[in-house]
């Protein structure tokens, strides 16, 4: 999975993406996780860095859950009611048992959808998603599209994620030695907090952008005029073995989506 074409890696990604959309029942989007979990597997990354993105978005996913069942508009002739609350005589909540699943698949599908970005990033370096995205560009050069420059602004803005972390880390460490407290109060005395962490971050921020600057100018960075590259890109068998995993699993969507197994959920 770390060897293979960078290219390959984000045609394969748009196309799990777009199988876990497609899938409309339980059984295809099980069919999904399944091949999920076959090539975290063959990835060798440890699940507990996989379960460590889904930490990120932990409250979204329990407002979805939430919100679709609670509010989920049942069919009284077709679905079956579960619970019912009467808060007062014009206001009723009810949980259908058509909520219960819809929730449960949207909460699958997100977490596949996450975990799914998260191992391309985890097998794949920004030097080589940022090589994989010139290529599969290359045809916009045709129309003039400065393909190779957007390339290096995605690698520059990779490379500036942890380096922000960690200026943000040291900058709130800072301001909580001077007494300053982020954990304490409502939500409004929350964001006058941030402010005095924001300031500097932006500053720190603006300051690395123009010394990095400074740096292309003095080693006559030119953009993608007369430039070449010390890897270049090959297809070999483990991409012919990806195209042919990911076109199974598309296929199998497809079919199961026109002719599903179980009820259908979306």
């Amino acid at each position: 999975m770390h060897k293979c074409d960078p290219r390959l890696k984000i045609l394969a990604f748009i196309v799990f993406v777009v199988a876990i959309f497609l899938a409309n029942n339980f059984v295809a989007l099980g069919i999904c996780a399944l091949c999920f979990i076959i090539i975290a597997i063959c990835s060798r990354v440890p699940f507990v860095s996989l379960l460590k993105s889904v930490k990120g978005i932990w409250f979204l996913l329990l407002f979805t859950v939430v919100l679709n069942l609670f509010f989920y508009a049942g069919d009284p002739a077709k679905d079956v009611l579960w619970w019912e609350w009467w808060i007062a005589d014009w206001w009723v909540i009810r949980i259908w048992e058509g909520a219960v699943y819809f929730s449960a698949f949207l909460a699958v599908r997100l977490v596949l959808l996450i975990l799914t970005s998260s191992l391309l990033t985890l097998t794949t370096s920004p030097v080589a998603l940022t090589d994989g995205l010139e290529g599969l560009l290359f045809p916009f050069k045709l129309i003039k599209l400065p393909v190779h420059e957007l390339a290096l602004i995605m690698s520059i803005a990779l490379r500036f994620i942890p380096i922000l972390s960690d200026e943000t880390a040291r900058i709130i460490n800072a301001q909580k030695a001077r007494g300053a407290d982020f954990e304490k109060g409502g939500l409004i005395k929350r964001v006058k907090a941030i402010v005095p962490v924001l300031i500097p971050l932006l500053i720190s921020a603006f300051r690395r952008s123009e010394e990095l600057g400074d740096a292309m100018d003095a080693r006559c960075y030119t953009g993608s005029k007369v430039r070449t590259k010390y890897k270049k890109l090959r297809f070999g068998y483990r991409d012919l073995i990806s195209v042919l995993f990911v076109l199974a699993l598309l296929a199998s969507v497809i079919v199961l989506r026109f002719f599903p197994i179980g009820p259908v959920v979306v």
